[in-house]
């Protein structure tokens, strides 16, 4: 896993753009820091990739726990980056007006744990049932966990509708599950 580098970040640029267009003093202000996080983290990155992606091996196996932190900090390159924190925009906007600021930084703290945890222990479960140990060496980064678990959460608390996904109308109640399918398919 190592970072694509390219002259421009075509990526970053779109969303600072999007950033904008919303305008920064609509966005509230946890989504706003987890967003400047974010981008701060892709531009001076604490760890490169490889030691601060997410795996069973090194996690678990090896002790090194402060991957639970970087990895959902950290993003494989600027399209990687554009596409969750595009995301994290549009829902924090909407969750942090809801919960308020405070309950929706305790989510995101919560929520970037645990998305961790439950990703070492389906690897780990994998590896063991299918009896293929390279699920244990699988390294994951970025925030989609944290941002489906958002998404889940979203449809908790404004059941029924519906969401724009790539330009197609989707349930509600179906949206999680497409934005997945959408994400993994644009940047696996």
């Amino acid at each position: 896993m190592h970072r694509r580098s390219r002259g421009v970040n075509i990526g970053l640029l779109l969303l600072l753009s999007q950033i904008f267009q919303v305008g920064i003093n609509n966005v509230p202000p946890v989504t706003l820091a987890t967003l400047a996080l974010n981008i701060w983290l892709f531009l001076n990155p604490l760890k490169p990739l490889l030691s601060s992606c997410l795996s069973v091996e090194k996690c678990y196996h090896q002790k090194d726990w402060q991957r639970l932190l970087l990895s959902p900090l950290h993003h494989a390159d600027d399209w990687h980056l554009y596409f969750n924190m595009a995301s994290m925009l549009w829902k924090g906007i909407h969750l942090e007006r809801r919960l308020g600021s405070r309950w929706f930084a305790y989510v995101i703290v919560t929520f970037s744990l645990l998305t961790g945890v439950v990703y070492l222990f389906l690897e780990f479960a994998l590896a063991e049932f299918l009896n293929e140990p390279d699920f244990k060496r699988n390294c994951a980064v970025g925030f989609s966990g944290v941002l489906f678990a958002l998404k889940v959460l979203n449809n908790h608390c404004c059941p029924g509708g519906f969401v724009n996904v790539l330009g197609f109308p989707v349930s509600n109640r179906f949206a999680c599950w497409v934005e997945l399918l959408a994400i993994h398919f644009i940047s696996p």
